[in-house]
Order: C-alpha cells, then structure tokens, then sequence
C-alpha cells in the first residue's frame, strides 16, 4: 500500500474508534448539547418579548428574537461540543494508550484526524439537533436561497474544524480531563460576549471591542446575514479569516504538542 494509503485506512480506523466512544458514553455530548438547548428555550420563552422590544424597537415579538438568537446559538453549539473533543484527547494522552499507538506501524497523524473528523461530525449533528429544536418553536428562514443556505452550512463546518484543532491543542496540554475541561471554557464562553444575544452597538463603549473582536461575532453576523438576509458587509470575510488562522495555528499547535516525545 502507498503511503496515502496507509494514512487513509489508519485515520479511518481512528475515526471509527472515536465514534464509538462517543456512541458508548454519550453523557458528555449530551450535557454540552444541552447548553444551548436550554439557552435557546430560556431566552426565547422568559426574555423574548423583552428582548425583541429593545432590538427592534418596536412590541414585543418573539418570533424576531427567536430569528435574531438561533445563529448565535449554532454557532455556540460548537463550542460547547469541541469541549468534549478536548477531554478525549487528554484522556488519550494520560490513560497510556497514546503510549502504545506510539509503539505500533501506524500513521502518526491518524490519531489526532480521527478526533478531529470525529469531533467536525458530532458538531454538525448537535447543530441539526439543535436546529431541529429552534425550527419546532417557531424559526423560519424563508428568504435563504439554496445557494446561501449551502455558504451557511461551510461557514458551520469551517468554523467546527477551526475550533475543533484549537480544542485538541488544549486537550494535549491538559494534565487530566477536568483540566482540558477548564482549559476549553472560553470557547463557551466567548459565544456570550459576542453579538449573539445582543447587537454589539448596544453593549456599554468599554464593552463593545470585546464583543466586536473576536471570532464568534463576524462568524455570527455572516450566519445571520446568510439565514435571514441582514446586512453581511465586511464579516463574511473577517469569519473565513478567524476560522482559516484558527484552524492553521490549532493544526500546528497540536501536531508539534503531539508529535513531542514524552520525557
């Protein structure tokens, strides 16, 4: 076999053995899918009305608040799944089986590409789930073409592969699982002081470059813009920007993390 290969059948062999343990202790998955979840059902059914006023500026609404909020929250559905792929990865590296692959004619880099298809593929189906949730309580995009809807879904998967390697760099370096689980926080976090509940121009002046200056927000504004047909201007590109270096600067990250002997 040539080399390409190898490369091919030892990652898929990879991917095969993390799904499988994403299919046999499905608890982590399901706790961080129902962060959004919950967040989703919260905003919209206990602040949507109030909400909706103060965005639109106009009666409250619900329907416009659960419009203005599901983007946000597909994109934090991400982030709160790559967590899981954080501590997998640290549970790799400290239960010694890393030890072993590293004894074994394997490709090397197959065994952070099955966490990262694997963890790009559990993204995407949280996101369809929590989609899924978001279309039963009333969200509609019915002026998305084909075509943008088609752009929608690459930003998503882009933006799951970007934050996918930046999560297994943190797993890599995390002592044990509870700290990769603390380490890949901010990527919960970040969803919340961006644009996903609020517009960044109604956020305090002090307040607004945090919100403005990180990925999730030109991420989410594009999504929305796609979706619902608002105003993309210059966050199309600044989101393919943010994902393309996330994804370079995780890749090299965690293959030179990875590729160190251990001591």
């Amino acid at each position: 076999m040539s080399s390409l290969s190898l490369a091919v059948r030892d990652s898929s062999t990879m991917l095969r053995r993390n799904l499988l343990h994403a299919r046999r202790y499905p608890s982590l998955t399901l706790n961080l899918l129902l962060t959004p979840i919950m967040l989703l059902l919260l905003f919209v059914y206990i602040f949507g009305d109030v909400m909706s006023s103060g965005i639109g500026g106009g009666g409250p609404d619900r329907s416009a608040y659960i419009a203005y909020v599901v983007p946000g929250l597909l994109l934090m559905t991400i982030g709160s799944t790559v967590v899981g792929t954080a501590v997998s990865v640290s549970n790799d590296m400290t239960e010694g089986i890393i030890a072993r692959f590293r004894t074994m004619a394997i490709h090397r880099p197959s065994v952070l590409v099955g966490h990262v298809v694997g963890s790009v593929l559990q993204s995407i189906t949280s996101v369809v789930l929590v989609g899924a949730v978001a279309v039963a309580i009333g969200f509609r995009s019915t002026d998305a073409t084909a075509l943008e809807w088609l752009a929608a879904f690459g930003l998503l998967a882009l933006f799951a592969l970007a934050l996918t390697w930046i999560a297994v760099g943190m797993g890599l370096i995390s002592p044990n699982a509870e700290a990769a689980s603390n380490n890949a926080m901010p990527l919960i976090l970040l969803p919340l002081l961006s644009s996903a509940f609020t517009p960044v121009d109604s956020m305090p002046g002090w307040f607004q470059p945090i919100a403005e200056y990180q990925p999730f927000t030109p991420a989410i504004e594009t999504l929305r813009g796609l979706l619902l047909g608002s105003e993309i201007g210059h966050n199309g590109w600044l989101a393919i920007v943010w994902c393309l270096g996330l994804a370079v600067l995780g890749y090299f990250w965690s293959t030179s993390k990875f590729n160190r002997d251990p001591k």
